[in-house]
């Protein structure tokens, strides 16, 4: 009565999803959402819990329970001491959960958003994007076993989520616990993309479906706020050379973040040059973007700071350098100190830099410089030029060619240049 209510209203066809497509369609979600997904998802709404098994980026089973925030309330008239033991008695014989041994737990659904919200505030959670949060599984539990515990009326107080989700959010804690519990996730990440989302990405078509959503995103956004999209992708060659041969090694996934970084180093080239570093910082940190995890924002973020603002001190750099390791903070600042080298050149614009792709000859990093663009050598670029190579830990030269590919080189200090 209700659907046939409303076709007559909005005019418009209605769907009313089974179980078996929630799933998914949810999982769809999951797989849109992060780069090669892999293992259990759930997704928690009002009346069910779906429960996907995903492998290499596809669903391979999945079952519909009824332990939804809403119905597990009514069923247990309220209590979480009932609502404990109804939940026990559901997944007791749910053989799927045996296939989350060991992998990753993918968390959909506003309620576990609400737990997961708690859980930031009560870390001081240096990012506020919900999409990609990380928990250990045992960090998890205990979490949510403190939350289980909660009454009505300690929830109210709450104002860090929605007051809406307060009263569901203990019996979303609950189905949680139990389910860690019994499939032995390695951990719990948040996932914000869901069925929306996953019947967004199945309308998409197949060679739309098989593009990098974190490199398609910061193309898109490259085009709407840098100079140029052509000297970004210039930029990812260009610091490609600096990754070959001699240079440190680089994994297909650091590449990626790499190719992301420069996409990115030019959208905040409108704000005043003061608040260039924080503003894109800000941007990156925040955005919208499928494919990418907390560290991996913060390493997008942290290089293009370091692009706009020069390497300043650890302490001095903002909190999301807590996100990353040891080895992403110092990519970040190679990368930070590449990209501010090449726009020394460049300027932002195409067709310059990728007739100066620097090159390595033994411990000597070397940035040709050849017809009208030696004009552009001078201390500033020098300085930024000898940065880079302090990063990598090799000895900086500017050569100079004519059209013969013959020329003068100069060793930097950064101070003054000796003709070699």
């Amino acid at each position: 009565e209700f659907v046939a209510r409303a076709r007559d209203i909005c005019g418009t066809g209605i769907r009313v999803l089974s179980g078996e497509d929630e799933a998914e369609l949810a999982a769809a979600g999951v797989v849109a959402g992060f780069h090669h997904a892999d293992g259990l998802a759930g997704d928690l709404g009002g009346g069910s819990l779906e429960i996907i098994d995903i492998r290499d980026g596809e669903r391979r089973g999945g079952v519909t329970l009824p332990l939804g925030g809403l119905r597990l309330i009514d069923w247990s008239g309220n209590s979480l001491k009932k609502a404990s033991k109804l939940v026990d008695e559901t997944l007791e014989n749910v053989d799927l959960l045996k296939e989350g041994k060991g992998r990753p737990f993918y968390a959909i659904g506003g309620t576990w958003r609400a737990v997961a919200r708690l859980h930031m505030n009560r870390r001081n959670y240096p990012l506020n994007v919900m999409h990609g949060y990380r928990l250990s599984a045992n960090e998890a539990i205990s979490f949510a076993n403190l939350l289980d515990h909660l009454s009505p009326s300690s929830m109210a107080g709450v104002r860090a989520i929605p007051k809406a989700r307060r009263e569901t959010v203990p019996f979303g804690a609950l189905v949680l616990e139990r389910l860690l519990k019994r499939t032995r996730s390695s951990e719990v990440i948040i996932s914000v993309y869901g069925l929306r989302e996953g019947l967004i990405y199945s309308m998409l078509g197949e060679e739309e479906r098989r593009k990098d959503p974190l490199l398609s995103g910061c193309e898109e956004l490259a085009r709407l706020r840098s100079r140029s999209l052509e000297h970004a992708k210039e930029l990812c060659r260009w610091t490609d050379a600096l990754f070959a041969g001699p240079g440190p090694v680089e994994t297909p996934a650091q590449r990626r973040l790499r190719h992301a970084a420069c996409l990115l180093s030019d959208i905040g080239w409108r704000a005043h040059p003061d608040y260039r570093g924080q503003q894109s910082l800000n941007i990156i940190a925040h955005a919208d973007f499928g494919g990418i995890d907390h560290p991996g924002r913060a390493f997008l973020a942290l290089a293009i700071f370091f692009r706009h603002e020069g390497l300043v001190k650890e302490e001095l750099a903002p909190r999301l350098h807590e996100l990353a390791d040891e080895t992403g903070f110092k990519r970040a600042r190679i990368i930070g100190t590449a990209v501010r080298a090449a726009h020394m050149l460049s300027a932002g614009m195409p067709g310059i830099i990728c007739e100066t792709v620097p090159f390595y000859e033994g411990r000597n990093l070397v940035l040709p410089l050849r017809g009208r663009i030696a004009d552009l050598r001078g201390e500033r670029l020098e300085r930024r030029f000898v940065s880079l190579a302090r990063e990598l830990g090799v000895t900086p030269e500017i050569r100079v060619l004519d059209g013969t590919g013959d020329g003068q080189s100069y060793a930097s200090s950064g101070r003054d240049r000796a003709t070699a």
